[in-house]
């Protein structure tokens, strides 16, 4: 080990923390395996730190949409490109990380994402019109999804199974807080310095994360470049299909969905690329993308459910900001503070999480954290126009405990039948699976808001009648309030029916959003019964910390 790994790794110990430490036969970028004694946290914060980075840039940029249009001479839907080409561009390149790293080498091709992440984040910020931000922001999705998967990866293998729960219970926290913390942040360097300095926050992050990786993160043995031809075709197909799917899913509400001729020949595009993708894939001599991994019943069913809570936690993270902020008249700022409970819920109890998954079947854990979490949902369902602050921190927090007990169990059971060897293509699909799962969920209820504020509008709007005797007298103290204030008899009238069809609007409002979380509760608790078709892994049992993980199985 070089003097500077071995310098910083006695200064962490020198501090009280006790780590465990394993040894591997590693590659460092040839073929000879050289042996590095390496501690397993200390390679786990270097490939998180990237991976929180990237993960934070998703949400990051939201609340800075409207800024980057004014300062860029762009409308705001056009700025919505800076989102969406991000998300497109990080879904197509995940499924593919596992074949990349056998290709480039794992250790090269996180260093090539950092690096790559890092610059594109540099001139996002120096860019002075919207295309050249839009064209950086690709190079940033494209750099940034390979991080996703290969950190999890990175993790799993560099920790015996009986460990693997506290090195999930930290990756999870890093994938869930980052998505919550991001709108506090933009809000909060956007308003006090600019929208740019959303992008060159990434630079120190990025920094320190490449020296980290390159002195603690090691290529296994059995990465080796494949001497078969690449999968052109497939590459292409899957491409096409995935960011067609991400780019129809995020434009689709604002162009009307197939009412828009070109959200249609998005879906169409995608639906047949994926479909041919698939084919090609079963049939293919070296598959981009190894779908034997779904004979597994154990792994198939843990993304199936990863999917439903990528719809779920996303949906939810979309669905809250936009109550507080267009219903209870939050500023920006203020309503990312109040989402923030949820990330102390996490925070608080992953470590518990963690400690228990190891003792405690993982799939009770799962199960209680389904159901809790539609608890929650349900919860927020019941909530009406008079709630306050504390109204909505109770269920976050709550919701937020909940979700420690999601992830975590979830991600280890899942990946417990897939051998070291399979890892990176499996944690690929998992990924991707995750976000197209957030991508349909924020979709989905973007559309259910809109229409069903239309449609409870025209419900109790048909109630308000000029004829009604409760609407005349309301009308009537509306009247008076504003003629008070010093309006002339028209005006006060006006204002007094404007501020009666107001408060209609608020009603149809608040009871869209109860559906929303009703639905989504729903969907969470549909799916606990799934929890037992996997199999208990065997990570939950306790095994010697010099006992070398095992190849598993075949999944029964």
């Amino acid at each position: 080990m070089n003097t500077f790994s071995r310098t910083f790794e006695e200064r962490i110990i020198a501090s009280g923390f006790s780590f465990v430490k394993v040894k591997s036969s590693l590659m460092a970028g040839s073929a000879d395996a050289a042996t590095h004694e390496v501690n397993p946290w200390l390679t786990a914060v270097s490939v998180l730190a990237g991976t929180f980075m990237v993960i934070l840039d998703s949400t990051v940029v939201n609340v800075s949409l409207p800024y980057i249009a004014g300062n860029l001479s762009a409308t705001v839907e056009e700025s919505t490109w800076v989102l969406t080409t991000y998300l497109a561009a990080n879904a197509i390149i995940i499924p593919i990380t596992g074949w990349l790293a056998n290709y480039f080498g794992r250790k090269r091709l996180l260093l090539l994402a950092v690096t790559g992440f890092t610059l594109a984040s540099f001139f996002c910020g120096f860019s002075p019109s919207l295309t050249i931000l839009i064209a950086f922001r690709i190079i940033q999705g494209l750099s940034g999804g390979v991080m996703q998967p290969l950190s999890q990866a990175v993790m799993l293998e560099s920790f015996p199974p009986h460990e693997r729960g506290r090195a999930m219970a930290l990756w999870s926290l890093g994938i869930v807080v980052a998505p919550i913390l991001g709108p506090v942040l933009g809000g909060w360097l956007t308003d006090n310095y600019s929208w740019r300095w959303v992008f060159y926050v990434n630079i120190p992050v990025g920094i320190a994360a490449l020296m980290m990786i390159q002195n603690f993160v090691f290529d296994p043995a059995y990465i080796r470049r494949s001497s078969a031809r690449v999968d052109y075709l497939g590459l292409c197909l899957m491409a096409v299909g995935i960011g067609a799917l991400q780019i129809g899913l995020d434009q689709g509400q604002q162009e009307d969905w197939f009412s828009s001729r070109w959200i249609t020949i998005l879906i169409l595009v995608a639906a047949v690329g994926l479909t041919a993708f698939l084919i090609h894939e079963i049939f293919a001599r070296a598959p981009i993308i190894d779908l034997r991994v779904f004979k597994k019943p154990t792994y198939t069913t843990g993304v199936f459910l990863i999917t439903v809570t990528g719809f779920v936690l996303y949906g939810s993270l979309i669905v809250l900001p936009i109550l507080l902020q267009t219903v209870m008249q939050y500023p920006p700022l203020q309503a990312g503070i109040a989402l923030v409970p949820r990330g102390i819920g996490m925070l608080l109890i992953m470590p518990i999480v963690g400690i228990l998954i190891g003792r405690v079947d993982a799939r009770l854990l799962l199960a209680s954290g389904f159901s809790v979490g539609a608890a929650t949902l349900y919860w927020f369902s019941l909530l009406d126009l008079s709630a306050g602050y504390w109204d909505y921190f109770w269920p976050q927090l709550i919701q937020g405990a909940s979700f420690a007990f999601l992830f975590v169990p979830l991600t280890t059971a899942t990946m417990d039948p897939i051998p070291n060897a399979a890892m990176g293509n499996a944690t690929s699909i998992f990924n991707l699976l995750r976000n197209i799962g957030g991508s349909i969920g924020i979709a989905v209820t973007q559309t259910l808001l809109a229409r069903g504020r239309q449609r409870y509008a025209n419900i109790l709007g048909a109630h308000v009648s000029s004829y009604h005797l409760g609407v005349q007298e309301q009308l009537r103290r509306l009247q008076s309030a504003f003629a008070a204030r010093g309006a002339d008899p028209v005006t006060a009238a006006q204002r007094a029916r404007a501020a009666l069809w107001g408060t209609v609007q608020k009603q149809a409002a608040i009871l869209t959003f109860n559906d929303a979380f009703r639905m989504l509760g729903m969907i969470f608790l549909v799916a606990t019964p799934l929890v037992f078709a996997m199999r208990r892994p065997r990570s939950g049992h306790h095994q010697p910390a010099s006992e070398k993980p095992a190849v598993s199985q075949p999944d029964s």
